[in-house]
């Protein structure tokens, strides 16, 4: 194992040597190694044909140049940093926020943030939590950075068009101008064409990167170096990482295996949940961002063929320790369907000292002399041990410490092992009907031209029936 590794894919505790019958057999790996071997040959061929770009998203120089400028100039004029998106349009920036930047960035005096704006992603249209950001924001300073790829998503269009009235009430219509950026598609959509009419700065979405798949674009890029995140070290660590991707050995490939194993544990042993379990809390939200990645790539009715398969795995956050005394019974003692996937930090920025006291007390003497560090890695350890004892299939993702290029690597390597995943189940992992009917439903409820026969079908459905209703 290289000790400079950016990450470790630990397995050792999905197979049947380990936790017993629950567990995949390294002859299972063997049998699928030519399956294997054709997805990462397909995933190849898509990239090279241009159909999917977020591997070669590390190497976009002029993309880095550009936001950087746009990004200190950010810097220079505003005190607050809004991201009007939803989804794959703001949880990529939150994953990178949180795990990159102070724990408690916005709270720190301007000062102590190298006089950087403070940072907010709404990531919903709750009435009452949007209502609320006013009460932490000066619209006068605030610049709010619009991301979508067409500007068809309603919650990013409505959040927008009620912020723009409002700056326009405050400093009318030609200074409120200068309070938006908007990161849109390079050649067609309503964003677009909304900025270029009222001149706002734009980034570009290239056009064969989806939302969940973009961190690496302007989406994630900008809002993380507005708040002093090194981003060319970011791209530098999913750089290094998508080297560890050429072989289509998956022993030599981390994501082929990371796919393989998860597909064979879903397939053969009915693992149909897949827990994201933090054990460090700058990575929390990686989990969050993970969830949609797996689930929106994977979660498919139709295989490429037409046919009906229903595949995918339900994805779950958990943090380490916090979800010991929440959801660990569950996953101990329950049913059997889950495979979980530990993100582990060998090195924590900070080292806590336990003092001794009270030696003649039992559950306090023992601890002192060592640190609340030894203390949350014993915890993961034991849970790890723990969970393989109950026969649990459990592997970890071990990173030497959370810095921009570990989490480039870890970003980069979960989105290729989705990528492969998703040729494994021979399904397209790339597009999102299923949301989509939700959205047109949306659309034909609020009069959206274009959409009158999802009106039509939406008042069509059957009336709730009042007495399967009871109150309290």
């Amino acid at each position: 194992m290289a000790k400079d590794a950016l990450l470790r894919y630990d397995f050792n505790g999905v197979f049947t040597d380990r936790i017993g019958e629950e567990g995949i057999k390294i002859e299972d790996l063997e049998e699928l190694a030519p399956r294997l071997k054709t997805a990462h040959e397909r995933v190849n061929l898509l990239r090279s044909e241009g159909k999917i770009g977020f591997f070669d998203l590390p190497y976009d120089d002029e993309l880095v140049a550009q936001v950087e400028i746009l990004a200190a100039d950010v810097v220079r004029k505003f005190d607050h940093f809004v991201v009007i998106g939803i989804g794959g349009s703001a949880l990529g920036n939150i994953a990178l926020h949180s795990a990159l930047n102070h724990p408690y960035y916005n709270e720190l005096p301007r000062k102590e943030r190298g006089k950087r704006p403070t940072m907010h992603f709404p990531d919903n249209i709750d009435p009452d939590r949007l209502a609320a950001l006013l009460d932490v924001i000066d619209l006068k300073k605030t610049v709010f950075n619009f991301i979508s790829k067409s500007g068809d998503t309603a919650e990013g269009m409505a959040t927008f068009l009620w912020v723009r009235q409002l700056l326009i009430k405050k400093l009318g219509a030609k200074k409120a101008r200068g309070h938006f950026i908007a990161t849109t598609d390079t050649e067609r959509g309503s964003l677009r064409e909304i900025a270029l009419k009222e001149g706002y700065p734009m980034l570009p979405i290239p056009a064969n990167v989806g939302g969940r798949f973009s961190v690496f674009t302007a989406v994630g890029l900008l809002s993380a170096a507005v708040s002093g995140i090194d981003i060319r070290a970011l791209l530098h660590g999913a750089a290094l990482a998508n080297r560890s991707f050429a072989p289509s050995d998956y022993r030599k490939n981390p994501a082929l295996a990371g796919a393989g194993i998860h597909y064979l544990l879903h397939t053969r042993r009915g693992k149909n949940i897949q827990i994201m379990m933090s054990y460090s809390h700058r990575l929390k939200d990686v989990a969050d961002w993970f969830r949609q990645l797996w689930a929106e790539s994977l979660g498919k009715q139709k295989d490429r063929q037409g046919r009906d398969v229903f595949v995918g795995q339900t994805p779950c956050k958990s943090v380490g320790v916090t979800d010991q005394h929440s959801q660990m019974q569950l996953y101990m003692e329950g049913p059997f369907d889950k495979v979980i996937t530990l993100l582990t930090v060998d090195e924590f920025e900070n080292e806590l000292k336990i003092p001794k006291a009270f030696p003649s007390v039992d559950s306090a003497g023992y601890l002192g002399g060592h640190t609340i560090n030894e203390l949350f890695h014993a915890e993961q350890a034991a849970s790890e041990l723990a969970l393989a004892q109950k026969g649990r299939p459990v592997c970890a993702i071990r990173l030497p410490a959370v810095t921009p290029e570990t989490v480039g690597a870890l970003l980069m390597m979960l989105e290729a092992q989705t990528a492969y995943a998703g040729e494994l189940y021979d399904i397209n992992a790339f597009d999102q009907p299923g949301v989509e009917l939700g959205k047109h439903f949306a659309y034909g409820i609020l009069g959206r031209t274009g959409f009158e026969d999802k009106a039509r079908e939406f008042n069509k459905a059957p009336k709730p029936d009042k007495s399967r209703i009871i109150c309290a």
